[in-house]
């Protein structure tokens, strides 16, 4: 499944999370070296660039991103070059579609 094609909806609380086979399967169809960790459910990545001038601009460019799906990661920029991303679904306190189609749309940045 080509999750850069599917745009984020918005999501209400109540909705259920992903199970642990919808994750397993959505994290098939990313690679690129996204991560789950637990408690709560999150997709995690950290990417490291030449210096903090580039870590910043992948930075906008998530920001416009976020803005544009209306789905927002947190952001953390840390070793003034590496720039680690967290996405969950805060309003279910886990993982939904959303957070891997924003995950997919970010490795394209």
């Amino acid at each position: 499944m080509d999750l850069t094609k599917i745009k984020c909806v918005p999501c209400r609380g109540g909705e259920p999370t992903l199970s642990s086979s919808e994750i397993k399967k959505y994290l098939g169809d990313l690679k690129n070296g996204w991560k789950i960790e637990t408690l709560p459910d999150k997709l995690v990545k950290e990417f490291e660039f030449k210096d903090f001038k580039e870590a910043i601009k992948f930075t906008n460019k998530v920001a416009a991103l976020a803005e544009e799906e209306g789905h927002h990661p947190n952001i953390y920029i840390h070793s003034y070059k590496k720039v680690k991303l967290e996405l969950w679904t805060h309003k279910i306190g886990g993982l939904h579609q959303n957070d891997f189609v924003m995950a997919a749309k970010i490795n394209e940045l």
